[in-house]
């Protein structure tokens, strides 16, 4: 039955992508983006409801989104592609610092690339670095939300990923509060795995972190910390309670 149940919700899933992506690009010459990124987001919102529905897959919001602190910069775990779709339209408007690689994924990368993302070079990272801050600060004074993955990548549960500096240097740079965001998303939709499991993802937003008087470094710490605290309190997300702790390397996702 889960095996049934993830196959639906593939399909459902990659069905509807490759509508939202050509509605992104039939949009995107004739909508400003304050239209454009809500009627994209609206598949986000749809995924949300549609995993749901197949795989019994429910989330609980701990705390505020501080819709009263924006633009801010969002800084947030990174375990599934759960927390890409969720964040997006959560906090939108908001641009996410994110792979070049993405944008030549058909439909899919299409619809991204309509909400003013910041794409990264990853073959030259010193010249990627300069130019997610140059367009990170003029997303933020464009009065969007920026969200970086701190860790890179996709980090397994359990594990903790090398957190970079650059979304605290460009909150810093830009005088905006830092909104940490930690969850567990990883063990109800692990990476790279086809099935899906039935449970409910804790998804807790921090209070602002004020940026003023901290360098990158401490301001940096000070936010792995509370994310991963956060994450060592959780607890399981999965209905059966077990946590997915690896990945199958070469399975769908």
């Amino acid at each position: 039955m889960l095996k049934l149940r993830s196959l639906v919700f593939s399909i459902g899933y990659n069905i509807t992508s490759a509508i939202a992506g050509l509605v992104a690009v039939i949009i995107w010459p004739i909508f400003p983006y304050s239209w454009r990124w809500r009627i994209v987001t609206c598949w986000n919102r749809f995924v949300m409801f549609w995993i749901w529905l197949c795989c019994g897959v429910r989330f609980e919001i701990i705390g505020n989104k501080h819709a009263d602190k924006f633009p801010c910069v969002i800084m947030a775990k990174h375990q599934s592609t759960w927390e890409t779709m969720f964040l997006q339209y959560y906090f939108g408007p908001v641009s996410t610092i994110l792979k070049k690689e993405l944008f030549r994924i058909p439909f899919f990368g299409w619809g991204l690339a309509s909400l003013r993302p910041i794409a990264i070079d990853r073959s030259s990272p010193m010249q990627a670095l300069k130019e997610i801050k140059k367009i990170g600060l003029r997303r933020l004074q464009q009065g969007n939300n920026l969200m970086i993955f701190p860790e890179g990548t996709r980090t397994p549960v359990g594990q903790v990923g090398n957190y970079a500096r650059s979304g605290a240097d460009i909150a810093i740079s830009a005088g905006v509060p830092v909104i940490a965001v930690a969850h567990n998303a990883g063990e109800c939709w692990p990476h790279r795995q086809f099935l899906k499991y039935p449970g409910t993802i804790r998804v807790v937003i921090s209070e602002p972190f004020n940026t003023e008087g901290k360098d990158r470094k401490e301001l940096t710490e000070e936010i792995k910390n509370w994310i991963e605290g956060e994450i060592a309190k959780m607890p399981p997300a999965r209905k059966d309670g077990v946590r997915v702790v690896a990945q199958s390397v070469g399975e769908a996702e």
